[in-house]
């Protein structure tokens, strides 16, 4: 621009440079943008060594229970401790180990939570006894709840450049949504060829690996110095969560009405009700409100808790559909999951990182919830006598691209503009979100099922059409009257999307500067 002397004569603006014109008078120069870590990529790959040992861990376990629980003589009332004790722990202390994170640093709780996992891997494949496995399933979900939030905040600050962090997070993404089907395939070849403790000793040699990369390739910066725990808030926070958690692990077995259910889920939701409230007073919240009152980053994780709440209970009706009723053996099973794996991979970093730089978030989101509805539906009209091929295969394909569509978007949103300070428990909202999704989503998912299933046996067990048959039929019911409903949360979880999650990808994420 130029300025007018009063005689209309134009006058050259002051040149843009870092000192003044004046000899006697500098400016400072601007102070240039940091360079990228030349070893973030390597960082990635240890970041997603972490995350694939803490996901493949929730499914691996599944498939050898019913192996474990013969070797170690456990109770058929008992064995749902396996799941629980994990889901337990891991649910109840995330948002402690998101703030922990914060306060002493995030690459120092990644080495902890690595360490203790493995450790804890370690004592669950050498248990004895039932009492001994269940202790090492806690102590997992304890260094897991320190160790995923850590790992997705490591994450969110490595990769700043909008370009370079859809493709961080498409890793990321893929390895949360096809973490699972994975570890279905895992778990049926380690059970079969090998022995259920294997299942918890792979986690092992991939902890060492992620150690020995840790020191060399992981940059952050140290723990807030002067920040305090909000420990009431801790107390009340992970109370909270883990009476929902438990509530909601016992209403399978126990019924919805079971004072054993209603009274963790009454207690959860006072508890969260009350940390809420202390959070909002406290000097040094454990969970700062402000991180979930953005209303793009609330309709991120709304869009999370619902997409998990219709999507995981597949993973448990397809593996019963496919052994129980198509007669599929462990291994093969697992692997008729591999395409769910790659479709994920593929939404994930060839389709959705490629679009998120220049396509709004929440056009992803969107279109992967219907894809995803899409293949709900599909799964459907499965009968008794359908065929892998051109029944099962179509349906998988769609829930996988439609998994990678939506979580890797979801991710790289949920965390984006979010400060330093809080990096940590952000991370660890988006999780525990995640974690409580996939637990309340297989509870009542499981329970329209097993309703369906007992109407339709009753109402056909003096048919003499159906005859030995009916039982099959009543389950494969069943699960398509789930089915159903999952496609129903889908596309509401489509829509919470469209209508709350900013129209434009943010341009500077993952600041790791100081609030």
């Amino acid at each position: 621009m130029s300025k007018k002397r009063p005689g209309g004569e134009s006058l050259p603006s002051a040149p843009s440079t870092a000192t003044d014109r004046s000899p006697d008078r500098e400016v400072p120069a601007a102070t240039p943008a940091p360079a990228p870590d030349p070893k973030r990529w390597w960082a990635l790959a240890v970041i997603a060594l972490a995350q694939l040992m803490v996901i493949l861990d929730g499914t691996i376990v599944n498939i050898a229970l019913p192996s474990a629980q013969r070797a170690l003589g456990m109770s058929d009332a008992d064995r749902q401790w396996v799941i629980t004790a994990y889901t337990l722990a891991f649910g109840g202390l995330l948002l402690l180990g998101g703030r922990i994170a914060d306060l002493v640093g995030r690459k120092r709780t990644f080495v902890i939570g690595l360490a203790g996992f493995a450790a804890a891997s370690a004592l669950g494949g050498a248990a004895a006894g039932p009492g001994m496995l269940f202790a090492a399933r806690a102590l997992q979900g304890a260094f897991a709840a320190i160790l995923a939030p850590s790992a997705l905040s490591l994450l969110t600050t490595t990769f700043t450049d909008p370009k370079e962090r859809a493709r961080a997070f498409g890793v990321y993404g893929a390895l949360a949504g096809g973490g699972s089907a994975v570890g279905l395939i895992v778990g049926g070849l380690l059970t079969e060829y090998l022995n259920w403790r294997w299942s918890l000793y792979v986690n092992v040699p991939i902890a060492l690996a992620a150690l020995l990369g840790a020191p060399a390739f992981l940059r952050d910066r140290s723990g807030r110095r002067g920040g305090h725990l909000d420990v009431p808030g801790a107390l009340l926070g992970c109370g909270g969560l883990v009476a929902l958690v438990y509530g909601f692990s016992e209403a399978e077995p126990r019924g919805w009405t079971s004072p054993s259910v209603l009274t963790p889920l009454v207690a959860g939701v006072i508890l969260l009700a009350a940390f809420v409230w202390w959070q909002s007073r406290a000097a040094s919240p454990l969970l700062p409100l402000r991180i979930v009152k953005d209303r793009v980053r609330a309709g991120s994780l709304a869009t999370m808790g619902l997409a998990t709440i219709g999507m995981f209970g597949v993973f448990l009706f397809l593996t019963y559909y496919l052994q129980v009723v198509l007669g599929y053996p462990p291994v093969r099973t697992g692997l008729a999951f591999v395409p769910i794996s790659a479709g994920i991979v593929i939404g994930a970093t060839q389709i959705a990182a490629r679009l998120l730089p220049r396509t709004a978030p929440r056009t992803l989101m969107s279109s992967g919830m219907v894809l995803a509805a899409a293949g709900m539906v599909l799964l459907s009209s499965l009968t008794v006598h359908a065929q892998y091929v051109p029944h099962v295969l179509p349906a998988l394909l769609l829930l996988g691209l439609g998994m990678g569509l939506t979580f890797m978007p979801v991710y790289a949103t949920a965390t984006a503009g979010v400060p330093a300070q809080d990096a940590g428990v952000a991370s660890a909202v988006l999780n525990t979100v995640q974690q409580m999704g996939a637990s309340l989503g297989t509870v009542l998912l499981n329970t329209i099922a097993t309703g369906a299933t007992s109407r339709y046996v009753h109402s056909h067990v003096h048919d003499p059409a159906h005859g030995g048959a009916t039982l099959n039929e009543g389950m494969v019911h069943g699960f398509s009257v789930a089915y159903w409903c999952s496609a129903g949360v889908l596309l509401l979880a489509a829509l919470v999307a469209g209508l709350t999650v900013r129209h434009k990808t943010p341009k500077h994420a993952g600041n790791d500067a100081p609030a």
